[in-house]
């Protein structure tokens, strides 16, 4: 039979967001000893360093994302983790990969792997979108064309192919606006020279 403590402590528990930090927790009246305890228990999975899962929260294929959105709520999914969640790259990026405003602070994450890059701040919120990871929990990200807007500017860190491809991927799929949709965006961000021989070539 469970303790009045042990009642308390589900409710207040009850009472988060299947995904949350250790600080949102103290706030909810959780302390670190009851995380500690109720990890132990396995009835919270920590995902990364102060970030907590329910266990029977829904289940999702983006638990990392969620891990790092939730303990850097500023950052923005960006880079092949974008391109991967837009469905135009088929690789499995090996890293969370998010943006963050340049003079701001950079994390530093051990766990999830985590490629940071920091982005202009006056364009930082450009193309933000949201995605739903899982049920009830929605995630910043960068929307599509600027997704293969920043593909194409920063190639020589994605790799070449990988960069076509996406752009390719995206001029098929995405219907009779995607050129303007992306030459839109590439003005937006002084790109466009880098995106309108690509479009070219590749439509070609």
């Amino acid at each position: 039979m469970k303790t009045k403590e042990e009642r308390a402590s589900e409710a207040r528990l009850a009472a988060l967001r299947p995904t949350f930090t250790a600080a949102q927790a103290r706030h909810a009246g959780v302390s670190s000893r009851d995380l500690a305890l109720l990890t132990a228990n396995e009835k919270l999975d920590e995902l990364s360093r102060g970030v907590y899962r329910q266990v029977d929260a829904p289940e999702t294929a983006h638990l990392d994302l969620l891990a790092v959105c939730t303990r850097v709520p500023r950052a923005i999914v960006c880079g092949e983790s974008a391109l991967a969640l837009h469905e135009l790259i088929d690789d499995i990026p090996s890293a969370v990969h998010i943006a963050v405003a340049r003079g701001s602070h950079r994390p530093s994450i051990s766990y999830p792997p985590v490629v940071v890059s920091q982005y202009a701040a006056d364009t930082f919120d450009l193309g933000r979108e949201e995605f739903q990871a899982a049920p009830g929990e929605r995630i910043p990200v960068y929307s599509a064309p600027r997704s293969v807007v920043d593909a194409m500017r920063y190639r020589h860190r994605i790799g070449e192919d990988l960069a076509l491809s996406a752009l390719g991927r995206y001029l098929r799929t995405r219907g009779g606006s995607a050129v303007i949709d992306l030459q839109n965006m590439a003005e937006r961000l002084n790109a466009i020279s880098a995106i309108r021989p690509a479009v070219k070539a590749v439509l070609a």
